[in-house]
């Protein structure tokens, strides 16, 4: 039979925090009202955790992605016993990467005293909304699925472990200033997320002399792609970073491609998710796109492995992608949170229990949690589309 062990796990490297006036009020609040929200989950019980994310619209693409990973991680971890002897059940409410729908799913999670904490909930504009309330609250709110700063907030209940959209916005714009390509142009979606991404690209390329050849909002129901496209197109750039998900993302990889076939194209990890890359078709052949967790498909990586084998076990049929991988690491670290804060488990010694995790190597994927408003990990590496939507490094 499989365990998850300590051994599993050993080393890190730390994340930049980040400290804004909002982010400072938020901590405030949380210092203030962390108590109120918390509870003791009773012994031998399952361990219940409550997740909004978009497992359809828009991005449910990416949404179930990360949900079926996380899935995958939790059945493997059930199957031996779960953690201390308790098992995970996660509560998943759709809410179509509406920011609304998301905030209400959030308001009835956080009323619903069975429920331990928040986990991989989903999206930007989502997650800014439920912030304020999950703070105010105390419960945790565990590995959000964003890179926003916004997210980072100096709160002890919140816990973000990939690197963020600033730092992938970082290596992208790194890597086209050593490779030459000095004018870049920026394509984002119109909504919180795209300007972060744009925000981000915009101070890296300040910082490494690239010049920014235009920066093209793009709406989220694609109607101005091709307006967008023909913009991109005649600004005389020699790559277009992709602050774009879902729909848009893969509208624009089309228009872009008809309009000039050898573009260099750059996206972020948001545009990983398996169903996209296979609708992309011929036209994603040649797009790089940064990651913040290992490969699905390696076999030289120890967590990569194991993912396959729980993905494999739990009978799922989507293609393993990076977006998936993340799922599932995030429910590796929240095991290993978990086992640590031991039988007794409270809101408290979770809390407590996960910021004393230092230098916890999944094998292949290293995690610190270091202070509030700092994600747990700054790993980002670059990859590449080659034929029939797969990476080839």
């Amino acid at each position: 039979m499989r365990t998850f062990t300590s051994s599993a796990f050993p080393a890190t490297r730390p994340a930049r925090p980040n400290g804004t006036r909002r982010q400072l009020v938020l901590g405030t609040l949380a210092s203030a009202a962390c108590m109120p929200g918390a509870v003791r989950a009773q012994s031998g019980e399952p361990i219940r955790l409550g997740q909004s994310t978009a497992m359809s619209g828009a991005l449910g693409d990416l949404g179930r992605a990360t949900h079926d990973g996380a899935k995958a991680a939790f059945a493997a971890l059930n199957a031996a016993g779960g953690v201390n002897g308790r098992r995970i059940e996660l509560i998943t409410h759709d809410d179509a990467y509406d920011a609304k729908k998301a905030l209400a799913n959030v308001e009835s999670l956080l009323a619903d005293r069975t429920i331990f904490m928040l986990f991989n909930c989903f999206g930007t504009p989502a997650i800014e909304a439920m912030l304020p309330k999950v703070v105010e609250h105390g419960m945790p709110f565990f590995a959000p699925y964003t890179g926003a700063s916004a997210a980072r907030v100096k709160a002890r209940n919140v816990f973000n472990i990939r690197a963020s959209y600033a730092e992938e916005a970082e290596e992208i714009v790194r890597h086209l200033g050593t490779i030459g390509l000095k004018r870049v142009a920026v394509a984002w979606q119109n909504n919180a997320f795209g300007k972060e991404v744009e925000g981000g690209a915009s101070r890296a390329m300040s910082r490494h002399g690239l010049a920014q050849a235009a920066s093209v909002p793009v709406e989220g129901d694609s109607s101005n792609v091709d307006a967008a496209a023909a913009q991109l197109a005649s600004s005389g750039a020699k790559a277009v970073v992709l602050g774009l998900a879902g729909k848009p993302a893969l509208d624009m990889v089309k228009a872009l491609r008809a309009k000039d076939k050898g573009l260099t194209l750059y996206g972020l990890s948001v545009l990983g998710a398996a169903t996209t890359l296979k609708a992309m078709g011929e036209d994603g052949v040649g797009v790089a796109i940064s990651q913040v967790v290992p490969s699905p498909l390696s076999q030289s990586v120890p967590v990569s492995r194991a993912f396959q084998r729980d993905w494999k076990a739990a009978g799922l049929n989507e293609e393993p992608s990076f977006v998936a991988m993340e799922g599932y690491i995030n429910a590796r670290v929240l095991a290993e949170a978990l086992r640590r804060a031991g039988a007794q488990l409270s809101t408290q010694n979770f809390i407590d229990s996960t910021w004393a995790l230092k230098n916890l190597d999944l094998g292949g994927f290293r995690v610190n949690f270091s202070a509030p408003g700092a994600n747990a990990s700054s790993l980002v590496e670059l990859t590449m589309i080659g034929k029939n939507g797969r990476f080839i490094r």
